[in-house]
């Protein structure tokens, strides 16, 4: 998606070869118009199958999720990444290593928002190693639920999670797909 492209170029910092800053208009503040775009892409993509459930990890791919689910028409879900007093009933969980905060996290989703009648589309904010991803799929198996197509916004194609999906036989259409970055220079290399 050669918007989300150009605004990687003209406000993403290259922090080191496999860590890119975007939080000008992705993950701390939000660019709501070219979330709709994003959006707008993946209806695009996905809009062929059945999604009546869109899932996301808590906190980065909240606000895209929710833009996307509006051009679906459909709920977001988000799997949490601690257990709550409000949180009751019984819950899918899983742990989950993540990249960016060098973490493992214990994520959950109640039982109530996922089961086998639901036709998840899975978005996300980045995808490195696809850590996070693996246990979105998971909570979906575990529920019976379908995974229908994964929408993300910035791949490390270079951290290989997104083509082991693929290989997997999983519909991942990431909008923006970096092949390298220098942090000497700043350039970034995407996929043709």
């Amino acid at each position: 998606m050669q918007l989300l492209e150009d605004r990687i170029r003209r406000d993403g910092v290259v922090k080191s070869a496999d860590v890119l800053k975007v939080d000008a208009f992705l993950n701390h503040q939000m660019d709501v118009a070219l979330f709709d775009a994003m959006a707008r892409e993946w209806w695009r993509l996905f809009s062929d199958r059945p999604i009546n459930k869109i899932l996301t990890i808590e906190a980065s791919g909240i606000g895209i999720a929710a833009i996307a689910a509006r051009c679906f028409g459909v709920p977001v879900v988000f799997a949490k990444k601690s257990q709550s007093i409000n949180l009751d009933g019984t819950v899918y969980a899983t742990r989950i290593q993540s990249f960016t905060h060098g973490k493992v996290f214990d994520v959950i989703v109640s039982t109530r928002y996922i089961g086998e009648d639901d036709h998840v589309l899975i978005i996300d904010d980045f995808l490195a190693n696809g850590c996070a991803l693996n246990g979105l799929i998971e909570i979906c198996e575990n529920a019976g639920a379908t995974v229908e197509g994964i929408g993300i916004a910035i791949e490390k194609g270079f951290q290989g999670g997104g083509d082991a999906l693929r290989e997997r036989g999983y519909n991942l259409q990431s909008l923006a797909v970096i092949e390298s970055m220098d942090p000497k220079t700043g350039e970034i290399v995407f996929r043709a």
